[in-house]
Order: C-alpha cells, then sequence, then structure tokens
C-alpha cells in the first residue's frame, strides 16, 4: 500500500512494532482501491496502540460502541446526502392538542415542500409532530436508548431510517453534522442541551454557520424569555460578545421561520478553510459584482486578520469536493474569532 502519502509536515502516526506495522497494511492492501486507506490505517494503528497500553476493557467498550454507532449511521446517511435537512428539537411531553404540536406539524409540512427532508429524537411530542408533517419517507429518527424513555414513534419505527444509539454524544453528532438548519422548540433539559450546544460549535466556529431558529407556538413566550435571560445574564455582562445574537433567530411564526431557513442560503452555499486553514472561502450559487464585494471589505474589515474579501477561483484543497468546483467563491482572510460577526457577513451576502 502506498501508506507515505500524508503531508509531510504531519508527524507520522504509526505502531513503534516494525513487524505490527507491515501487518497492518498487509491488511490494507486487502481493501485497495478505497481511496481513504491512509485514513483507516490511523484507525487500526488506534486499536493496536490501545492493546499495547493494555487500555481498561470499559475504555474499550466505550470506543467500540461508539464507532460502530457512527459507522452505521453514516451508512444510513450516504443515501440522502444530497439532500437538505433540518433538525427539530422539542418536548416529548407535548399533545397533539398543544399548539406547540400543531406549529411542529405544520413546519415539518413546509420544509418538505421546500425540498428539506427532517430530523428529530424519534420519540413522541414535538418529535413525532415533526415527523408527522414530512412523512415518513422525509423523516430520520435519532432515538436514544433511555431506562425509561423512550420507543420511536409510529411514524418512523420500523423505517430504515431510524437509528437507535446509546451514546448522547454519537447522537449529537448527527443532529449537527447532517442538518443545513436547526430548530428548536419549547422542551426540557435535552432541548436545551442541543441548543446551547448547537450555539457553542457556530460561535466557536467547530462547525460550519447554520440557521439556528428558536420557534414558539404562536403567541408563546418560551424563547421570548429565553432571549431576555440571554441579553440580561450573559450579553449584559459581557459573557457572550452581543454580535453573537445574530447566530439565532427567535419567533412564534412558522412561515417566520421557513423564510429564515431558505434565506439563509439564498446566496450564500456552504463554506471551508484552505491553505492550512489561513483563508476562509465561502462558496455561493451566484458571481457578486465588484460593487458588492467593495461593500463588504468596508463593511467588515473587522473580521480580516490581513488583506481584502475577494473572489476567487477553487483551492486545490476543494478538489475532493468535485461536485462544488463550479460554484463562485469569495475568500477572506478572517480572524477565526468573531463568528457572530462572520453570520452577519452571510447576511449581508444574501441581501445583496
Amino acid at each position: 500500500m502506498k501508506e507515505r502519502d500524508r503531508s509531510e509536515s504531519m508527524p507520522f502516526y504509526d505502531v513503534s512494532d516494525k513487524a505490527l506495522s507491515k501487518t497492518i497494511d498487509g491488511i490494507l492492501e486487502e481493501l485497495q482501491p478505497y481511496s481513504n486507506l491512509s485514513l483507516l490505517r490511523e484507525i487500526f494503528v488506534t486499536g493496536v496502540k490501545l492493546a499495547r497500553e493494555n487500555s481498561d476493557r470499559g475504555d474499550v467498550k466505550i470506543l467500540r460502541t461508539a464507532v460502530k454507532e457512527l459507522r452505521y449511521a453514516f451508512k444510513v446517511f450516504a443515501p440522502y446526502r444530497d439532500v437538505p435537512k433540518i433538525s427539530i428539537f422539542g418536548s416529548a411531553r407535548s399533545q397533539p392538542e398543544d399548539s406547540e404540536f400543531q406549529a411542529a406539524l405544520d413546519l415539518g409540512q413546509k420544509m418538505v415542500k421546500a425540498g428539506y427532508m427532517v430530523i428529530t429524537g424519534a420519540g413522541p411530542g414535538i418529535m413525532e409532530a415533526g415527523l408527522q408533517g414530512a412523512g415518513r419517507e422525509n423523516s430520520f429518527g435519532l432515538n436514544i436508548q433511555l431506562p425509561f424513555e423512550q420507543g420511536a414513534n409510529q411514524v418512523i419505527s420500523g423505517d430504515n431510517k431510524l437509528i437507535n444509539f446509546r451514546f448522547f454524544f454519537t447522537r449529537k453528532l448527527f443532529f449537527v453534522k447532517e442538518s443545513k438548519a436547526i430548530v428548536l422548540m419549547p422542551g426540557g433539559f435535552g432541548t436545551h442541551d442541543e441548543g446551547f450546544e448547537t450555539l457553542t460549535l457556530v460561535q466557536t466556529g467547530r462547525s460550519e454557520p447554520t440557521p439556528i431558529v428558536m420557534l414558539d407556538a404562536p403567541g408563546g413566550t418560551y424563547w421570548k424569555s429565553w432571549q431576555r435571560f440571554v441579553r440580561e445574564q450573559l450579553f449584559d455582562k459581557g459573557y457572550v460578545s452581543p454580535q453573537d445574537e445574530s447566530l439565532f433567530f427567535v419567533t412564534d411564526n412558522v412561515e417566520e421561520a421557513c423564510i429564515e431557513i431558505e434565506k439563509f442560503y439564498r446566496l450564500y452555499h456552504s463554506s471551508r478553510y484552505v491553505d492550512r486553514r489561513r483563508q476562509l472561502v465561502l462558496r455561493l450559487k451566484a458571481t457578486l459584482s465588484k460593487d458588492s464585494i467593495e461593500i463588504l471589505n468596508q463593511e467588515f474589515q473587522d473580521i480580516l486578520s490581513d488583506g481584502v474579501i475577494e473572489s476567487c477561483k477553487p483551492f486545490p484543497e476543494e478538489n475532493n469536493e468535485p461536485d462544488l468546483l463550479e460554484l463562485p467563491r469569495l475568500s477572506l482572510f478572517f480572524n477565526q474569532r468573531d463568528f457572530g460577526r462572520l453570520r452577519q457577513l452571510i447576511d449581508r451576502i444574501n441581501d445583496l
């Protein structure tokens, strides 16, 4: 196997035993022509290191279960990779007669009409309502195995797009990784856990910019009360930058929630770092004029660590995404700190 094809700047990750290293290479030879063998090799090496370090059985079981869950979930989502999806969170205790239940159902229906699929936690309440609105064929259920709750709801039960997780952290990964938007509805600790984790990931740049919508029942005050707390206790006391309020959108109107999501992707498509993370590339659905780019440079100079915002061609690092190479692009030396302002930049691009 051509194992030495990784970047010379990266430390070579291997076992110290040359015979074992050769054995790993021999196993991987059987998996040719898989294109990611160098990455798979590191997984094999990690397993060998665990054995050589005499790792505790409980620790190895955690790793085993996590890897098995991740592999299976990757497999389930793979056929739908090109279909945009939203994740809906909310209380398992909401009843069909509750206004937030009806709002979740309406949201699922509207987002499917807009071309999206819907992901929920597969349980009852708002989770079931979102999938009811989407319909079984457009639904994913990410169920968590708990000692007292919860079985999968009737919409997704028995469907091949139902995934049962043992660990919350593997389940959370797919809510964020597979979603183009997050919608949070009234709920308990779990809803807030998912909401704050998603906000943290976006605020720190550990996930791509994503619409995060707090959707209440019509006339409800659940998220307005939450927003007031955040402003008074986080923003006003300096624990969070005021610009980070741009990372989420509060509404009690389903139509507004849908518009917020669709507007985010009006011109913006996706982003990634290149040039060893020095530059951020924003892929767009249409080319911006020179005048528009000049406006962006005037308004967002504060988030640049160097240079200017400018149009660009695809970088070599993007060749592993051939379907996106034809998209227009902007590049910038983003300071990798002001992610609330980065969201404002994306909004401004969509408005131009």
